[in-house]
């Protein structure tokens, strides 16, 4: 056992090394993220065509990364190479400026980016404002049109996204600059915060001036009347070498300078969340410029049409290879760590406890956990975490099966003259099959509900779905991917239920 532990040690020290190592550029192809919301991912889309099209390098469009600081980690990290921000995010959110500083110009911006390895440029020509809305009737019924006119209202309901919340350009500067006293906003998915609104669930909530619902469910801006928010011009953000790495397609850039109005990017928003167009679709178009034939609106589709879609495979075959390897490495792991819980009974609490706090880990926050510490975002990150999750149901059935095993049938073994390692081998195990393939069982289904998640970062997967789902407010897109991964579990389900029959003998399953 000691000889086994210490061999497990040191290959868990070996693969963490090679994890943690950092993410080398792929010199032949350029990688755009995005964020998790609509005019991130269209914005993506169309400087993934654009560097597509210079046919220098391939480019890879990264959906959905999650919110600003995961998506910046990313790109400090070179995990990715460029992706569409704000100045007014930049200087306030990643550089620190205070409310009150003046030096949000590009060339300031720059020089304090230049030590991180970034630059940001190629002002895509619109500004995309933080602002309040409200609906039009629970506006004029409270007298509201600016938002120092709020702070009285005390009965005002607030639901912010998480990342308005926490942000400092956002509520907490918005209750030192307004003195608004009300208790802390509901956090809401911002796609979500329209229904919730509509609905009479909130009163008040955050919007990006290009929001096509602003118009379609006539909602009231609140004037910033203390001038609170900068402009939130748009820019493209990315790594210093780039323009050096590949000089064709950063000319092929170029041209989208000043190419974006505020109107045309509030109708390319209302093509992916009203029309339901996909973000290539609206990407051609953009790209193919007026009078082109630009597709208008999403062809009829109907649920199993959007399910068995042209990414189903590649969607089905990445979230396997997830679940499959981080069960693999759950199993190679948690089967030594039960073994060694049931026969050192001081070891007993410390590694049940140990796998037992990991389960209680959010899932989001230990991903974004991981994106630093093993400096990189997609695959890696998402494998580490659902082995990590997986180690509780694998070791806890592990040290059950070997526990509840009979003192006569182990006193049986021993009268034999068998040495230890033959007696874990040879009748223990054995005898403690069905619960430690019971265990495996739980883990892989968990993991398949779990590796969802992963499309948050990047890893791909159903939940590359369920993000776009999300960010569009579409139902059906959520379903087809919600549906695939309640399937897939299934399928896992069933899968060992057949392995138990091949493996464990007939006496031991009845």
């Amino acid at each position: 056992m000691r000889g086994a532990s210490s061999a497990l040690a040191v290959l868990l020290a070996a693969a963490l090394s090679l994890l943690t190592a950092p993410a080398r550029a792929d010199e032949k192809t350029i990688h755009v993220g995005s964020k998790r919301f609509t005019e991130s991912y269209v914005l993506a889309e169309i400087v993934r065509k654009v560097a597509e099209d210079a046919g220098e390098v391939q480019a890879v469009h990264h959906q959905g990364l999650g919110n600003t600081g995961i998506v910046f980690a990313a790109l400090k990290g070179g995990n990715i190479d460029i992706y569409a921000e704000y100045t007014g995010t930049i200087a306030r959110e990643l550089l620190g400026h205070k409310t009150d500083k003046a030096s949000d110009d590009l060339e300031s911006l720059n020089r304090e980016l230049a030590p991180l390895g970034l630059q940001a440029g190629i002002p895509l020509g619109f500004n995309d404002t933080y602002a309040l809305a409200m609906r039009s009737e629970v506006a004029s019924q409270r007298g509201v049109r600016t938002i120092s006119e709020i702070a009285p209202h005390a009965e005002l309901r607030f639901g912010f996204s998480q990342e308005f919340l926490e942000r400092a350009d956002g509520w907490p500067a918005l209750v030192s600059t307004y003195g608004i006293q009300a208790p802390r906003p509901r956090a809401i998915e911002h796609a979500l915060a329209y229904k919730a609104l509509v609905n009479g669930d909130i009163d008040v909530v955050d919007v990006y001036s290009t929001d096509p619902k602003i118009e379609e469910e006539h909602l009231t801006v609140l004037q910033d009347d203390k001038q609170l928010f900068p402009r939130y011009d748009a820019v493209l953000l990315y790594r210093s070498d780039l323009p050096n790495r590949a000089p064709r397609t950063w000319a092929a850039l170029q041209r989208l300078k000043g190419s974006i109005d505020e109107k045309t990017m509030t109708r390319m928003n209302a093509d992916a969340e009203v029309r339901k167009l996909n973000f290539d679709a609206i990407a051609r178009n953009f790209l193919a410029g007026p009078g082109a034939g630009a597709e208008k609106e999403a062809s009829r589709r109907s649920f199993f049409t959007l399910l068995f879609g042209s990414d189903f495979l590649k969607l089905t075959r990445e979230h396997v290879t997830l679940v499959a390897i981080a069960v693999l490495l759950g199993t190679l792991v948690g089967v030594p760590l039960g073994v060694w819980a049931a026969y050192r009974r001081r070891a007993t609490q410390p590694i049940l406890g140990a796998v037992g706090v990991l389960q209680t880990i959010p899932s989001l926050a230990l991903l974004a956990f991981l994106i630093p510490l093993l400096h990189q975002i997609g695959f890696v990150p998402a494998l580490v975490a659902l082995f990590l999750y997986s180690l509780l149901p694998i070791v806890r059935n592990t040290y059950t099966g070997l526990s509840d095993i009979a003192p006569s049938l182990k006193e049986s073994a021993l009268a034999l003259g068998l040495p230890r390692g033959a007696r874990l081998r040879l009748v223990e195990l054995p005898l403690a099959s069905r619960a430690i393939l019971a265990g495996v069982k739980t883990s892989a289904v968990i993991s398949v509900g779990t590796a969802t998640i992963a499309a948050f970062i990047g890893a791909g997967g159903y939940g590359e779905r369920i993000a776009s789902g999300l960010a569009l407010s579409d139902n059906d897109l959520l379903l087809a991917g919600a549906v695939p991964a309640a399937a897939m579990a299934l399928l896992f389900e069933g899968f060992f239920g057949l392995v138990e029959r091949w493996l464990i003998p007939r006496p031991l399953r009845t």
